[in-house]
């Protein structure tokens, strides 16, 4: 749900839930989060930044269990072979809410060895620590029910700014908001309803 201040005609942020966050966090997945803090010094980060700043400044509580901040801050390049495609090895967080509770592929050593179950991988590419064997005998991920993966928790509703920034939403951080923005009349405050998904994110 947007928030719009009618008078000046801009959206002041959108109202978002997890599926929204999990996909802009999972950008900072895709090799560009590690270029972040360089390209920072020299002012050129952006809107970018403001979604690197947002998990760096985001309370662990409103984090999965599972997911560790450096994952994203300081994600780990790997290089593909073949049709592995570029980036960090971490798929990118598909707006496809539907879909988002389906396995993930991962791949394992073909070799039955127990040093060599002790290894799995996103790419089918990947070489296996223990025997330096090919690591694409396929396996399938399921994420816990409880959680239904992503990196935030669900039934909080986050803010999500014009500008990328994203902060669990509440009443003193909205008011805040309204002040930074010199909104005085809550009349002129309208809501929007949109619904969005890949198509509109491209």
């Amino acid at each position: 749900m947007l928030l719009i201040d009618t008078e000046r005609e801009r959206v002041l942020f959108a109202e978002a839930g997890k599926e929204f966050i999990d996909f802009l966090l999972s950008i900072l997945a895709l090799p560009l989060g590690t270029f972040i803090p360089l390209f920072e010094k020299q002012g050129m980060v952006g809107s970018f930044g403001n979604i690197y700043h947002s998990i760096d400044n985001l309370g662990t509580v409103y984090l999965q269990p599972n997911v560790n901040k450096e994952t994203l801050l300081k994600p780990k390049l790997h290089i593909f072979g073949g049709g592995g495609g570029g980036g960090s090895g971490v798929p990118l967080k598909s707006l496809d809410f539907a879909s988002s509770a389906k396995s993930r592929k991962l791949y394992r050593c073909a070799r039955d060895t127990s040093k060599c179950d002790l290894y799995v991988a996103y790419d089918f590419n990947a070489t296996c620590p223990s025997c330096s064997k090919v690591m694409n005998s396929e396996i399938n991920f399921v994420d816990p029910p409880s959680t239904n993966g992503g990196y935030v928790k669900g039934g909080v509703t986050y803010m999500a700014m014009d500008d990328l920034e994203v902060k669990p939403m509440c009443i003193t951080s909205t008011f805040t908001l309204l002040n930074k923005f010199n909104v005085k009349k809550l009349g002129v405050l309208k809501e929007k309803v949109i619904d969005l998904g890949m198509d509109g994110v491209c």
